[in-house]
């Protein structure tokens, strides 16, 4: 069952932007989320990778980010409980939500395989193999230590006594959780535990067809939402020259291939509007938009100024 169909529209704060610039300002990424929330955007969005992909702490920076806003919903796309004791997590989400007077929405993966990623793991001694399994008893752990009641667990990779949690989340039950993902095991994933799925296929056409085998496995409201990395610029050749600069030194991988496994756009505010509103007819109800850009700041506000119009008139026609 696909819930709410207002659409939502959030903002990817640049962690890694900053860090491969050779950059660390926290505050100004606090104010960036600030001018994110004036703009008219509805949440702000974190990614998580300390090792493979280094940057701010996702929670830490969204523990500023909620003192210093008052609207916004605040997510991380997406966090890798995997590298986590769920206890702890568990603890840190439910100051957070507190933080934030329930504005939390938590975004989780398992891990993209591939070299770097594998080194990640490791290198915090975290089998690499385990991390799905490691991501879906987490998921349960939490879940139940957010209830309130002092939980006793045995598990296959936690076991614990009586433990219980303070302070609670802002929600009764937690913040809700989304799960990023595609292929059958992952979509049966999404069915069976999330409140969310926030994945980025390449074409609307497979978010369509994956959203409905979400649909059919489930009785549950799971949010619809996409990942999406935009480059905005009126010439088409130079934007997708930016972009795939941008991608290349994002993600330290040849474009080619993440542009065969991601939602990526170069060219025109119009063609932009026009590319995520095929995804939002294909059933899209929240986007967290990755801007490709030099310039955060005016980055935003042209997104704001040219494309969410777009999106906005032709979602409430």
């Amino acid at each position: 069952m696909i819930g709410d169909t207002m659409l939502n529209v959030g903002y990817l704060l640049p962690t890694r932007d900053q860090s491969v610039q050779g950059v660390h300002e926290p505050r100004a990424l606090i104010a960036q989320a600030q001018r994110a929330e004036e703009l008219g955007f509805d949440s702000v969005w974190a990614g998580d990778s300390p090792v493979t992909r280094p940057r701010a702490d996702p929670l830490l920076l969204l523990a500023g980010v909620a003192q210093a806003t008052e609207r916004v919903a605040l997510g991380t796309a997406v966090l890798l409980p995997a590298l986590r004791h769920p206890i702890l997590l568990a603890h840190q989400l439910a100051t957070l939500d507190q933080l934030s007077t329930g504005r939390l929405i938590v975004g989780m993966g398992g891990g993209f395989p591939n070299p770097n990623t594998r080194a990640q793991f490791a290198a915090i001694g975290i089998g690499f193999r385990s991390r799905v399994s490691r991501l879906e008893e987490s998921i349960a752990v939490m879940r139940r230590l957010w209830s309130g009641e002092a939980v006793s667990y045995r598990g296959e990779h936690f076991a614990f006594q009586d433990v219980g949690l303070s302070p609670l989340p802002s929600r009764p039950g937690g913040p809700p959780i989304w799960l990023a993902g595609s292929g059958s095991a992952a979509l049966r994933r999404v069915a069976r535990l999330a409140d969310g799925w926030l994945p980025y296929p390449v074409t609307a056409t497979s978010y369509a067809e994956d959203r409905e085998s979400i649909e059919r496995a489930t009785t549950r409201p799971v949010t619809p939402a996409l990942y999406a990395t935009l480059c905005l610029d009126e010439d088409p050749g130079r934007a997708h020259r930016r972009l795939r600069a941008s991608i290349e030194r994002y993600y330290n991988a040849p474009f080619e291939f993440i542009a065969s496994i991601q939602a990526l756009f170069a060219g025109s505010a119009r063609d932009a509007a026009d590319w995520l509103n095929g995804y939002v007819t294909a059933g899209a109800r929240d986007l967290v938009i990755r801007l490709a850009t030099e310039d955060h700041n005016t980055g935003m506000e042209e997104f704001v100024d040219r494309v969410m119009p777009l999106l906005r008139k032709e979602n409430h026609q």
